[in-house]
């Protein structure tokens, strides 16, 4: 805890930056949010990511993003709703076929092998919207959960840490998309909610035993206590946080371009998850004076006399 200033400096570099690129920038919402048009198809040979990408921008498909989906065959072009609506309004003029036979025939102009069309499906912006404020809501609502589960199971100024670590989290990782200008989807959100989760269970785990080393630990101030409790809960909090990050970062390098930035989320948000937890909530802990009368189980009235002989 001697460290816990600058640790606290960090964190407000990290926040302040983070809401100001939040203010600035925004975030990129993909189009589970906005809106827009998902075809789907299927080559006869895995075919190259970055070369079908070349051919939609030369066809004038600006900002469509193609992903595997499924197998190395199948490949998942999404279009953002302006280049939709664009199309659309070329195909009415000149009477031609749908978005989805459109985007076959310049694939099929660039290779020999048979191109198949899956499904084509448009998703509305008020449907996109709704998703990003039904997103919001349960972040918020998980949020406070977590506050009143804290708060009753150890102690109302644990309960204040925990929360501020979460949103701690929560802000530096939408802050580190924002700054990156990196695609947020309905993926990320189920990441960020599992980043919730996961501070939140390494935040209990310490949070336990700063509280049963208050009871236990008799001649030592709130400093040592928490110094202690973090110590003995170091190990483990490293150990998963490294076999964690080990997972993910196998994500990021074969799960393919689908997952890339849900992956990247976990492992942002893990790194800073395990950072909250050490730093932040027991900082809270300190600057709120914890101390033991906080955690001493309540005297029942008249339990001394009962206990006299």
């Amino acid at each position: 805890m001697k460290w816990r200033n600058i640790a606290r400096l960090i964190s407000a570099v990290l926040l302040v930056g983070s809401i100001v690129s939040l203010a600035v920038n925004g975030l990129q919402f993909g189009l589970d949010f906005t809106g827009g048009t998902q075809v789907e198809v299927e080559y006869e040979t895995p075919p190259s990511i970055g070369e079908i990408r070349s051919q939609l921008e030369g066809a004038g498909y600006k900002g469509a993003v193609v992903v595997l989906f499924g197998s190395d065959k199948d490949i998942l072009i999404k279009l953002p709703p302006e280049v939709a609506e664009e199309q659309a309004q070329t195909r009415a003029r000149e009477g031609t076929s749908s978005i989805g036979d459109e985007v076959v025939e310049v694939l099929k102009s660039h290779t020999a092998e048979e191109i198949e069309l899956r499904r084509v499906e448009m998703v509305g912006p008020q449907v996109g919207e709704e998703l990003r404020d039904d997103g919001g809501l349960g972040m918020l609502f998980a949020l406070g959960v977590v506050m009143f589960y804290v708060a009753i199971r150890f102690q109302f100024k644990f309960s204040v840490g925990a929360v501020a670590a979460l949103a701690h989290d929560v802000i530096i990782v939408l802050g580190f998309f924002s700054f990156f200008k990196l695609d947020f989807d309905l993926t990320v959100l189920a990441a960020i909610l599992a980043v919730v989760g996961y501070s939140l269970n390494d935040t209990i785990v310490v949070s336990d035993r700063i509280r049963e080393n208050f009871r236990k630990v008799r001649k030592a101030t709130s400093e040592e206590i928490i110094d202690i409790s973090l110590s003995e809960t170091l190990g483990r909090t490293l150990m998963t946080s490294i076999t964690t990050m080990l997972v993910l970062l196998a994500l990021f390098v074969f799960g393919g371009e689908l997952i890339h930035n849900f992956s990247t989320a976990l492992m942002v948000g893990v790194g800073v998850g395990t950072y909250s937890s050490i730093y932040v909530a027991a900082s809270i802990l300190l600057a709120m004076d914890i101390s033991k009368e906080d955690l001493m189980p309540p005297v029942k009235e008249g339990a001394e006399l009962d206990d006299m002989p």
